[in-house]
């Protein structure tokens, strides 16, 4: 399909939410989360993923949603920003789905001041919002963090 753009669809509560698949790695199911001192308060703590220490994003807080318990159900994607991988803690994953560029509109023309939309499209009779992980870890946030998994990495590599 030319011109088109895939997207990973995940939920939020109710909400319908999607990444573009480019910036994805894997999806997997809910582990449990090592706390993290000094992080921004939307990371939860950090995940070993084959050696690898991993931050976890509770994006919920970026959209206004009440928090939760992380429960066995819960997914983490395992995604890529410009900075760094992360991982997302979402409820579910509904799948991957193509979208033509015509059918996708700028955040900018639908929700003003959106900062963590990256565009919205409409499926089944409801609007999916595509997040800007960018955006989400933004570079005040991301220093905290790279700070914080400095000081922190260790423990959990050992």
């Amino acid at each position: 399909m030319t011109n088109s753009r895939q997207i990973l669809l995940f939920t939020l509560g109710e909400p319908r939410y999607a990444l573009n698949l480019s910036a994805v790695e894997r999806v997997v199911q809910a582990v449990e989360i090592m706390p993290l001192p000094k992080a921004p308060p939307f990371v939860l703590g950090v995940i070993n993923v084959q050696g690898e220490v991993i931050p976890v994003v509770d994006i919920r807080q970026c959209f206004g949603l009440p928090s939760h318990e992380i429960n066995l159900n819960d997914q983490f994607i395992l995604a890529r920003t410009s900075q760094r991988r992360v991982a997302l803690v979402v409820d579910s994953v509904s799948g991957i789905r193509a979208f033509k560029e015509r059918e996708l509109v700028a955040a900018e023309q639908v929700l003003p001041g959106a900062e963590f939309i990256h565009g919205v499209a409409k499926l089944d009779g409801a609007l999916v919002l595509i997040c800007d992980l960018d955006q989400i870890l933004a570079f005040g946030e991301a220093q905290i963090l790279e700070g914080a998994l400095v000081d922190g990495t260790a423990r959990y590599t050992e």
